[in-house]
């Protein structure tokens, strides 16, 4: 009888990179489409407030953001450090926040109007005034459904 002689030592063989690539964009894609990006860039100063009894929003899709402080120090030379508001990525005044509400709302689907929330953001130097003035315009775009945006305090 023939005896099966062996070719070599039985090493290790070499492992496989052949689907690395798919593996990376495979992973790439995920970070892509899970990854939310910053919609607005902040250009009021935020420092908020803080509080003990703090709830997290439930759906953010349903939330529209009103700014309010003093420009950042790179703003400060163009527009003062005077509180101003900041809706989306531009400072407005008192009398934009109606259109802003209007073109939030026109944004969402049917359903999903009446659950609109309204987060301010606002800064702890600020004056309570602007606040106030902000919450009539709010009521006259009848946007009822008020957030206040705030550090959360563990209770001593």
């Amino acid at each position: 009888m023939a005896r099966f002689q062996r070719k070599g030592k039985g090493g290790m063989p070499a492992i496989s990179t052949a689907s690395l690539p798919d593996i990376v964009f495979m992973l790439l894609f995920f970070f892509m489409v899970s990854t939310t990006l910053r919609e607005t860039s902040l250009m009021v100063k935020s420092s908020l407030p803080e509080a003990t009894e703090v709830a997290k929003l439930e759906k953010k899709s349903l939330v529209s953001y009103i700014y309010v402080g003093p420009p950042i120090k790179s703003m400060q030379t163009l527009y003062g450090t005077e509180p101003r508001i900041q809706l989306n990525d531009s400072f407005k005044t008192l009398d934009d926040i109606r259109d802003f509400i209007s073109s939030e709302r026109d944004a969402m689907s049917e359903s999903d109007r009446p659950l609109l929330t309204t987060s301010l953001k606002v800064d702890e130097e600020t004056r309570m005034g602007i606040v106030t003035d902000i919450k009539q315009e709010l009521r006259k775009a009848s946007a009822l459904k008020i957030n206040y945006a705030a550090r959360r305090v563990e209770k001593k």
